[in-house]
């Protein structure tokens, strides 16, 4: 299931509104077209229509915390600009509580827990969700998207009266800063003055010691940036002036290795991403949801064997052509991708950045490395010889061609892509000819015109090169020299991911997680006539 990770600060006035159910919550559950992240640290968008509007009623959770239910998702409204909805909280104690501060504002904000059964992922690996089982929705204090907010909250229960601190005269003049009044917006403050007739005496209220915010507040805040990020620097100098000395100590030598303990460490970024997990032979040629909800072991995928004939009669009531059609049943089986660690309770408390945020969204970009080498491995397997290329530019034309020919030759079909690996990549765009120009020029360069245009080619991307018209493909995952020229309608990648698990292990403090899915690959055509590989000299 996805659940999404809080990751941008938002303000929101929630307010009582005419005409709502006693009990209940109103506002957008998620924004179209906005990119998001996961609990695992993937991203993901999802599209219009994405969620359902009728079947079982979400249930509303706190925290995306099963244990903790406090109603269920009663109204579901599809919009263009996103998924609106009304919950309503049941009367337990800890639905009042919760209403409670979802009516003073302190959760104004929710999250949903789907689980996608039709999505895809573009060129930045973003999971772009098309259709979804709605799980959950949770009232969060920081939603994943800016636009997942509770505009509207109906009660039934008691509201304080507000709180008024009485000033005197002589602190009229000095600040009181929270760290409440400083991460949101400020608000105009009323100054309420005492009736001369009150027979009790009033006294000025202490000055109070303001809050600091804690190392992921401040750097939320800095990431708003604006008045939120003013605010919080204002706290900072607020905390200085109040524990201030108000005497001038005599001159010392104070050096940053006298007091290592007050000197905070910044926390600059996540962990750095020494691995770009993309999926380019998956995102080439697209995956398929499994057949049948996904249920058995194996499916069939039907090809033709054998096809019906058709001839010119030779003369009338002469018998005309008749061949008896054949339709293999291909079975087709499925494997498991699947990947675990296992963490102490230390480690999650204790890690800031969290450890494991950072360690599901290695085993979510491991996982889907392992699929599509997989899948690398499969059509390389599937692919007949059409021939050697000699590494020379004539050579490379002439091999392409003939696999072309053996393409269409059985089929009518002409390819549409090249699979290569990074080292045939780097060989075909260093081709050159007898006067050193570039065979696959990059279009536009400067003091480039396009001489021998094959095709164009580019050392920053890995695909648009077009050798003869061809889309390009770079994986790593392939072999060394591997060339493949093929229809893409040859080869089929079924594909149908399970999610997380999490399982604890009280006796050793410990968590284990996993991830985990399944895969097939099937390769189509006339005797994989559509796929052909160049091997080299």
């Amino acid at each position: 299931m996805i659940k999404l990770t809080p990751t941008t600060m938002i303000t929101v006035d929630a307010a009582a509104a005419e005409g709502l159910p006693r009990r209940s919550i109103s506002g957008v559950a998620v924004t179209y077209d906005e990119t998001a992240t996961v609990a695992d640290g993937t991203q993901v968008r999802f599209k219009q229509g994405s969620l359902p509007v009728e079947g079982k009623n979400p249930k509303l959770y706190m925290q995306h915390d099963s244990t903790q239910i406090i109603g269920q998702v009663v109204e579901r409204v599809d919009t263009p600009q996103g998924m609106m909805f009304t919950a309503r909280i049941s009367d337990t104690a800890l639905g009042r509580d919760a209403l409670t501060m979802a009516k003073d504002g302190t959760l104004d904000a929710v999250s949903v827990g789907v689980s996608p059964t039709k999505f895809s992922y573009d060129e930045a690996g973003v999971m772009v969700i098309e259709a979804a089982n709605w799980d959950e929705l949770s009232l969060v204090s920081i939603g994943a998207f800016s636009g997942a907010t509770i505009t509207q909250v109906a009660a039934s229960i008691p509201q304080p009266e507000p709180k008024i601190d009485v000033i005197s005269d002589q602190d009229t003049n000095k600040d009181e800063t929270t760290m409440s009044d400083t991460l949101e917006t400020p608000k105009e403050i009323s100054i309420v003055e005492a009736a001369k007739a009150t027979a009790e005496k009033l006294f000025a209220q202490p000055k109070r010691e303001p809050r600091l915010p804690n190392a992921s507040e401040f750097v939320a805040a800095m990431h708003a940036g604006g008045e939120i990020a003013a605010n919080a620097n204002r706290v900072w100098a607020d905390y200085r002036e109040y524990h201030k000395s108000p005497i001038t100590a005599a001159a010392g030598d104070e050096v940053l290795s006298n007091m290592p303990g007050i000197i905070p460490t910044p926390i600059l970024a996540p962990v750095f991403e020494s691995l770009n997990y993309i999926a380019p032979v998956l995102n080439a040629l697209g995956t398929r949801a499994m057949p049948n909800g996904g249920s058995g072991a194996t499916f069939i995928r039907p090809t033709w064997t054998t096809h019906p004939s058709v001839a010119q009669q030779a003369t009338e009531l002469t018998a005309v052509s008749a061949t008896t059609a054949v339709i293999a049943a291909n079975s087709v089986t499925k494997v498991t991708f699947a990947g675990s660690a296992q963490m102490s309770y230390q480690l999650i408390d204790f890690s800031d950045p969290a450890a494991m945020q950072i360690v599901l969204r290695d085993l979510a970009g491991q996982y889907l490395l392992a699929i599509d080498n997989y899948a690398a491995d499969n059509l390389l397997t599937a692919a007949s010889s059409s021939g050697v290329w000699d590494l020379s530019p004539e050579d490379l034309m002439k091999s392409i061609y003939d696999a072309a020919v053996d393409v269409s030759s059985a089929t009518n079909f002409l390819p549409t892509h090249m699979f290569v690996d990074p080292a045939t990549w780097g060989k075909i765009g260093q081709l050159v000819d007898d006067s050193k120009r570039p065979i696959f020029p990059a279009i536009g360069a400067p003091g480039l015109i396009g001489q021998n245009s094959m095709g164009a080619g580019s050392a920053a991307s890995w695909s648009g090169q077009n050798p003869l018209g061809l889309q390009i493909v770079v994986d790593k995952n392939f072999a060394a020299k591997t060339m493949i020229i093929m229809n893409q309608n040859a080869f089929e990648v079924y594909r149908q991911d399970r999610g997380l698990l999490s399982v604890e292990t009280p006796t050793t403090l410990g968590r284990t997680m996993s991830i985990f899915g399944y895969a097939a690959t099937f390769a189509a055509g006339e005797n994989f006539s559509m796929i052909r590989k160049i091997t080299q000299a």
